[in-house]
């Protein structure tokens, strides 16, 4: 490694020691830092965050279908896809500065449509009803086929990386890193009936509003992307080769659930 990107949440104040620390660090290895403000991308051996997933998830943006490697050390809440907790700084940082991580290949979902686009999602793509507005009357399709229609606040399409995101909160299927195609969950659903679903990956997906007034918001990756008015429809489709996250050899996806979402669960 000879250079790298530091990214960090807001709350800088929280992450002082820890970039003291990567200086120093830096320093011996003989490894250049910059700090890239906004998406500016330079061009660097490895990407470190010191953030939650909403920072991670930048910098996976940022430095999309390129071979650099982002790694995260959690200074935010859940940290799934953070490679250490804050705990393990130190360690983690020299981990990331020498090349001791494994890499893992992230897919995404392109999105656009009649809103706009293309963008690409590293989590998921929701549509949510505005506040004070009526519920939203949403269909979707696969391919050529329409699957379902259903008056509920919102849908979420997520990857596999980002079923533990907003689509677990729906009750959707949790997908471990490796499955492909994309999960679609509802938000409140005004239905007995409405499940979720797993698309297979060469399948296209169209999500489609046919509220007689109401438009609905899309985020990509929580970041709030374009409007759907009534009539209007939006593709999505799963695509390999995103983003590069870099994670401890041996890391189990499984080991993590249990640590991240156990620990949330029992209070611990």
């Amino acid at each position: 490694m000879s250079r790298a990107a530091v990214f960090t949440h807001r709350r800088r104040e929280e992450t002082r020691e820890a970039l003291d620390q990567l200086r120093a660090l830096a320093e011996t290895h003989g490894v250049e830092l910059v700090m890239p403000e906004g998406d500016d991308r330079h061009e660097v051996d490895v990407c470190i965050v010191l953030g939650g997933d909403g920072t991670i998830l930048h910098a996976l943006r940022t430095y999309a279908r390129t071979d650099t490697p982002v790694f995260g050390i959690n200074y935010g809440e859940v940290g799934f896809l953070a490679a250490v907790d804050r705990e393990e700084t130190e360690s983690g940082l020299e981990r990331a500065l020498t090349g001791d991580f494994e890499r893992l290949l992230l897919p995404g979902i392109e999105v656009g449509g009649d809103g706009g686009g293309p963008w690409t999602a590293i989590n998921d793509v929701s549509m949510h009803r505005r506040p004070g507005l009526r519920v939203a009357d949403l269909a979707y399709r696969v391919g050529r086929e329409e699957v379902g229609r259903v008056r509920c606040d919102g849908l979420v399409v997520a990857t596999a990386a980002g079923s533990t995101g907003y689509n677990l909160a729906n009750g959707g299927p949790v997908m471990a890193w490796g499955v492909q195609g994309v999960a679609v969950s509802f938000i409140a659903p005004h239905s007995l009936t409405a499940r979720a679903l797993v698309v297979a990956p060469g399948d296209e997906l169209t999500i489609l509003n046919r509220s007689r007034d109401e438009p609905v918001d899309v985020t990509v990756d929580g970041r709030p992307v374009c409007d759907l008015d009534p009539g209007q429809g939006i593709s999505a489709r799963w695509v390999q080769g995103v983003g590069t996250l870099a994670q401890l050899p041996r890391a189990s996806f499984y080991h993590r659930l249990r640590q991240k979402f156990g620990q949330l669960a029992t209070g611990v």
